[in-house]
């Protein structure tokens, strides 16, 4: 038998000519092991590589695997360093580094975060509210260096000082300014813990309140939190708690919890700050419980849950604001109710359903309610004031993203909202409704971009079904749609997560190498109402994978990229994507770049101890049943591996991912060097300290994206460009 670790291969990778990754290094091969995978109804499968999984991370054949990967990674990767040098050079250099965020107002003060130059973490603070003191008067202040007045809630940078992986969840101020809760992970896996200090003292409260969500909120007295707790093997959100502060986290009470798997829950306060709220949500169903925030003794139903019943609430003005599927809404509508509702029956329409417009979002106002929607595959934002009167905010391209931004306070005129295209930075703009007077907020500074340089549009794909799949695209001016370039096509499709055009600092430098940049809006996302999803999930997903491929040959057959020059980039689900549509078409692809990959679907699917899984029934299907179990085994990448010709393919990874374990991307490429027969590279990076978003830090998931475009730009033919 072979070693535990690995194996060197007689096999040397063969390349093509103009790429400069090192040919001469021998890749890794991990152990094979028989296992054997059962499923409840019967079905077997051998998983040869299932010994890689370590629910401890500490078995040390498999950290040696993973290791022996990275130092192959390092080898091939050496001769492009340069690249992948001024690519972090070029990417980095377009950001504002001593940059802030634009000041919201809440009871009385001014809260920001903002950046010191050469600092990876944000430094949160918060200014006294005042005359002549507003968000533009507190960003000019920032941009000067002036921080008078200036209250640090948390600097980062110092939090983070002698850890490999620091992030601060969230952070919440008690009603009366005085009391600050945050929650910190440590290791990427989203298991936070929140402390608590004094802020007119500075002085630190003993407790910390351990395995948590994340969320928390206060109580009207200052003192009492309610907060959520995970299960500490699945991560699932299982229990809501009350703690008082300086008090024992032992003694903490259980207010609620949740015995359905299948659902995830929050907790937060309503608009008005009258309710304490817990929300339970699961793919297909949604139910809320709420209590007075100044004697949060007792939680109330406000709908039961009901399956295939979905709904969102908020209260202000003496009613509940609801957005629901209810009564076969699927693109969802806007009811409202009394407070006092327990009922689905006291729900009245105030925008009624209609199947050409998905309602996302909405946020309520003392004289308004404005509401995210779609038509179109495109965002909008409508503004519905009192007597039924409406208006659109305006765009001025044919692809963007439009949205609403942090509207903290309820009793003003005025509408903060975003905007945002592949051309154009992030930009907020502050939209007065009763005078229509609107100003910039703040817009993305990106040094040395001049978007007039650049073009977006939008265009159609023909599905194999007939179904027309919208695409975004931007490219640099001047460009010949000759059937010559290189193209990165980019794409989810999952959970019914919208993926809009949005600026991106690392995509110009790909631009401005003469590359396409197309993404997808495939189904599984919702850019075209509820039912692109339902089209794109359960015993539906593989149209997910069919669009990717066909809209890939439609921009080729349009000019828009060579046959053999289209790179495909994927993470999460949409890590998913790339591993089946390698399988399915790797002769469309000449690279392939997958982050933190879900590509073992079905024995993740039948482990309900890892986490998200009984959470995502009803996204993939439980593979328990039969019919489900044979529909994944069609699709799940590992299990479709084959011998052929598989594109170039860089992989990455987190050893301490709760979302994706780092198990499945290491299984997938164990497997795939045993099978690939092509002459593309296989690159395995695995982060060693970081979970499912990488490395903490807002310069080193650049390093770590350069590094992947100079994989990429080799293989296409564009490293010395």
């Amino acid at each position: 038998m072979k070693s535990a670790l690995i194996l060197a291969t007689t096999i040397l990778m063969t390349l093509p000519a103009s790429s400069a990754i090192a040919a001469d290094v021998t890749p890794p091969d991990a152990e094979k092991r028989p296992h054997v995978v059962k499923a409840p109804h019967g079905a077997e499968r051998n998983d040869e590589y299932y010994w890689l999984r370590d629910d401890e991370r500490e078995d040390k054949a498999m950290l040696a695997y993973l290791e022996a990967e990275n130092a192959y990674a390092d080898q091939v990767m050496a001769p492009l360093r340069p690249l992948e040098d001024a690519l972090y050079g070029e990417i980095v250099g377009r950001i504002k580094q001593d940059d802030s965020s634009i000041p919201a107002r809440e009871r009385g003060w001014w809260y920001y975060a903002r950046y010191e130059t050469g600092k990876d973490y944000p430094i949160h603070a918060r200014r006294k509210d005042g005359r002549g003191v507003d968000a533009l008067s507190i960003q000019q202040a920032n941009e000067r260096g002036d921080f008078a007045g200036e209250q640090v809630l948390l600097d980062v940078n110092v939090l983070a000082e002698g850890k490999d992986y620091y992030a601060v969840g969230a952070y919440e101020v008690s009603q009366d300014n005085n009391v600050l809760a945050w929650a910190d992970d440590t290791n990427g896996r989203r298991q936070y813990t929140f402390r608590f200090r004094d802020l007119a003292t500075g002085k630190a409260y003993p407790e910390e309140l351990r395995g948590t969500s994340g969320d928390l909120v206060f109580a009207d007295d200052n003192r009492t939190v309610f907060y959520v707790e995970n299960d500490p093997e699945t991560l699932l959100t299982k229990r809501v708690k009350r703690h008082v502060i300086g008090t024992d986290p032992r003694d903490d009470v259980v207010v609620y919890e949740e015995e359905d798997d299948s659902f995830y829950m929050g907790i937060d306060r309503t608009r008005d700050d009258r309710y304490i709220v817990i929300a339970v949500s699961s793919t297909v169903s949604d139910e809320l419980r709420y209590a007075p925030a100044a004697d949060p003794a007792a939680f109330t139903v406000l709908a039961s849950r009901e399956r295939d019943v979905e709904y969102q609430a908020d209260h202000l003005d003496g009613r509940w604001v609801i957005l629901t599927n209810a009564e076969g809404a699927k693109n969802f509508k806007l009811v409202e109710a009394p407070s006092g509702t327990t009922s689905r029956r006291d729900w009245k329409d105030i925008v009624a359903h209609d199947d050409a417009v998905f309602l996302e979002t909405f946020e309520l106002f003392d004289g308004f309610i404005a509401i995210g929607e779609r038509s179109d595959a495109l965002e909008r934002v409508r503004i519905l004031g009192t007597g039924g009167r409406e208006e659109y905010v305006q765009a001025d391209e044919p692809a963007y993203s439009m949205g609403l931004s942090a509207n903290t306070e309820h009793d003003t005129t005025k509408l903060r909202y975003t905007y945002t295209s592949l051309t154009t930075p992030a930009t907020t703009y502050e939209l007065d409704t009763a005078t229509g007077e609107r100003i910039v907020l703040k817009r993305q500074p990106v040094l040395g971009y001049d978007p007039s340089q650049y073009v977006t549009e939008r265009v159609w794909a023909t599905a194999r079904d007939g179904e027309k799949i919208p695409v975004s695209l931007v490219y640099r001016k001047g460009f010949e749609k000759d059937g010559s370039a290189a193209m990165l096509q980019y794409a989810y499709g999952s959970y019914g997560m919208s993926m809009d055009p949005g600026f991106s600092v690392t995509t110009v430098s790909l631009l401005d190498r003469g590359m396409v940049y197309a993404l997808a809006h495939i189904r599984g996302g919702q850019e075209l109402g509820r039912r692109w999803y339902d089209n794109g999930k359960l015993l539906n997903k593989i149209n997910t994978f069919t669009d990717f491929i066909d809209v890939t040959d439609h921009l080729v057959a349009q000019g828009y990229a060579a046959k053999d020059r289209v790179a495909a980039f994927g993470g999460s689900a949409g890590g998913l994507l790339m591993g089946a549509v390698s399988n399915m078409a790797a002769d469309r692809y000449r690279v392939i770049l997958s982050q933190v990959p879900f590509v073992d679907v079905v024995t993740t699917m039948l482990d309900p101890s890892i986490p998200l899984t009984t959470n995502e029934y009803d996204e993939w299907g439980n593979p328990e049943q039969a019919p489900y179990y044979a529909y994944m085994m069609k699709y799940s990448p590992y299990d479709n591996l084959r011998a052929q010709a598989y594109p170039a393919m860089f992989v990455g990874t987190g050893l301490w991912d709760s979302q994706v374990q780092y198990w499945e991307p290491a299984k997938y490429v164990a497997r795939l060097r045993d099978v690939d027969t092509g002459a593309g590279p296989l690159v395995f990076r695995t982060n060693m300290e970081a979970g499912h978003g990488g490395k903490s830090g807002r310069f080193r998931r650049y390093r770590e994206q350069a590094e992947m475009y100079a994989f990429m730009l080799d293989q296409l033919g564009l490293a010395g460009k």
